[in-house]
């Protein structure tokens, strides 16, 4: 397959944008340089869109995304060959590259999880904005069965969705968590059929358009920042970003639209 085929982008809807992982004979691995550099390309380049207002990421075949890829692990290929310093660079040269790219969006990215995310691919979720699971997804931090560690930062963004107790228990024995018990922790905001996802992911994208964009991105930003400052600073940070909203010609026509009872009409980018 060719890297250009790596992640399928298309635009199902008015503002929406989805990537799809698409390496299902790796059941859409994320360990290459050649995924890792169309993930993250397609990520940026959905994001600078001046249309675009959220992005779907799902993945092709029965997986949302296993991870590492095993062959290439036990073959000491890729990122995985070389010695302990040359493997640590590999980690931050490359698969460290997809956090450090979510952390500079500025646009919210829903994780339609399709099925199997795994290792790596259960962090992908992770560094998603919001996510929605099929009722046949599993996901699970199991790099110590394998006596690895989650070396994408799995093990920053994980107790953030779930809480430490659980992402602890997660971690440590491995153990897969399905669909409905996602749902139960809270790590996805709903869990249908698999069949009813990409349908339910496309109205959870077209309920956040319908918003002002700035102010998606402006809430957006406030909730990346809370888990890292302390209340005083995100106050500060809030009032700063207020003031700029309530400028906002969204704004405006919102409360106009709220006192004629009428749709409101937003400029769209």
């Amino acid at each position: 397959m060719s890297d250009a085929g790596l992640v399928l982008l298309d635009r199902p809807g008015q503002g929406i944008v989805r990537l799809t992982l698409n390496d299902p004979q790796t059941r859409n691995a994320i360990s290459s340089d050649a995924m890792i550099e169309a993930l993250t390309g397609a990520l940026m380049l959905a994001d600078n869109e001046p249309a675009h207002r959220v992005t779907i990421l799902t993945g092709a075949g029965r997986a949302f995304c296993s991870g590492g890829d095993i062959k290439q692990m036990a073959a000491r290929e890729g990122m995985f060959a070389g010695t302990p310093e040359q493997i640590s660079d590999s980690y931050r040269t490359g698969i460290q590259r997809i956090p450090r790219t979510f952390a500079r969006l500025r646009k919210p990215v829903i994780a339609a999880v399709n099925g199997p995310a795994y290792g790596a691919g259960c962090d992908l979720a992770m560094m998603c904005d919001l996510r929605l699971a099929a009722d046949n997804a599993r996901f699970a931090e199991n790099f110590v069965r394998l006596g690895l560690i989650p070396g994408d930062g799995g093990a920053w963004f994980l107790p953030r969705v779930i809480g430490q107790a659980r992402a602890a228990e997660m971690a440590l024995t491995g153990e897969p968590v399905d669909g409905p018990t996602a749902l139960q922790w809270g790590m996805v905001s709903r869990c249908v059929a698999a069949e009813e996802l990409p349908a339910a992911a496309l109205a959870m994208a077209a309920a956040i358009c319908r918003n002002p964009a700035a102010a998606v991105r402006m809430t957006r930003q406030l909730l990346r920042e809370s888990p890292l400052t302390d209340l005083e600073t995100l106050l500060q940070r809030s009032a700063t970003l207020q003031g700029l909203a309530h400028q906002d010609p969204d704004h405006h026509e919102a409360v106009a639209a709220v006192l004629a009872k009428r749709e409101p009409r937003f400029r769209g980018d």
